[in-house]
């Protein structure tokens, strides 16, 4: 018979994450729910995952979807950067622009976003290292393959663990390398960007590893691996996976969530936290 670990030893592995909440003013992001493709639907849904709990939200004019397109700067410029303006004005959380682009980038922060979320890792737009420079935060996630359009095209990995987190490395050596401080990187391993179920599974699991590159984001909700698990009615039904995986990744010492369900992950956490320290 299995033993449960002392009560100690698992309030100790507990660490409540920053929730990242998700604003997707895209008309085509995989999720429905995240959609917000007008300036007044995206400052709505920005203000209600702040009243839900939101410590950051993310902010995204170009769908990363398996398969997505690329849109023009001109075009994701006008998604994002007068809803980042105005909801900058309005609350007080932390702001991320999601963008390869060091033009949108740069207009975010001007805008009043401190955090540059490049699914790239700093790759795509070669200005955009030196506007990295200028964010209070930047994050760095592993991609296989050239672009969204082709990442999941037989991803294939000798070692999948071993390979993100030697990438990640390099990915934040060459920021440091420009002028960048470690402190102020999150590392990424892009669950869902090139993986097989199999390697997203793995990555999830050690998860906590990562930590040893720098402190950890992860996003996987609502993702299809959850319908390869357990076959389902597509994003709308992953929300109990989602939660399953946030918990996972709190005992593993992950900084922060990237989520679409602010309120719901911020309720199973917090039953968490009192579960795990409870006499």
């Amino acid at each position: 018979m299995t033993v449960p670990a002392p009560v100690g030893e698992i309030a100790k592995r507990f660490q409540t994450p920053l929730i990242m909440g998700v604003v997707n003013c895209t008309p085509d992001s995989f999720y429905k729910g995240s959609r917000a493709n007008t300036y007044h639907l995206a400052v709505e849904r920005a203000s209600k995952l702040v009243e839900e709990g939101a410590d950051i939200l993310d902010f995204g004019g170009q769908s990363t979807r398996p398969g997505s397109e690329s849109v023009a700067v001109d075009v994701e410029r006008s998604r994002v950067i007068p809803v980042i303006e105005s909801v900058a004005k309005r609350v007080k959380v932390q702001i991320s622009i999601d963008t390869t682009k060091a033009a949108i980038a740069a207009e975010a922060i001007d805008a009043g976003a401190s955090i540059i979320n490049d699914i790239s890792a700093l790759r795509d737009d070669p200005a955009m290292l030196k506007v990295a420079l200028r964010a209070e935060r930047v994050i760095l996630m592993h991609m296989s393959g050239l672009s969204t359009k082709t990442m999941q095209v037989e991803p294939h990995y000798k070692d999948c663990f071993s390979e993100v987190s030697s990438f990640l490395r390099e990915r934040l050596h060459s920021f440091v390398a420009a002028g960048g401080r470690e402190d102020r990187v999150w590392i990424d391993p892009g669950i869902g960007f090139g993986k097989t179920l199999d390697h997203n599974l793995t990555l999830i699991r050690r998860v906590g590893e990562f930590a040893s590159v720098a402190p950890v984001l992860l996003g996987v909700s609502r993702k299809s691996l959850f319908d390869k698990i357990s076959p389902d009615q597509g994003p709308e039904d992953r929300l109990s996976g989602s939660l399953a995986v946030a918990a996972w990744a709190s005992l593993s010492g992950v900084s922060v969530l990237r989520v679409h369900d602010v309120l719901e992950t911020r309720r199973a956490l917090e039953t968490l936290r009192r579960v795990s320290g409870a006499a």
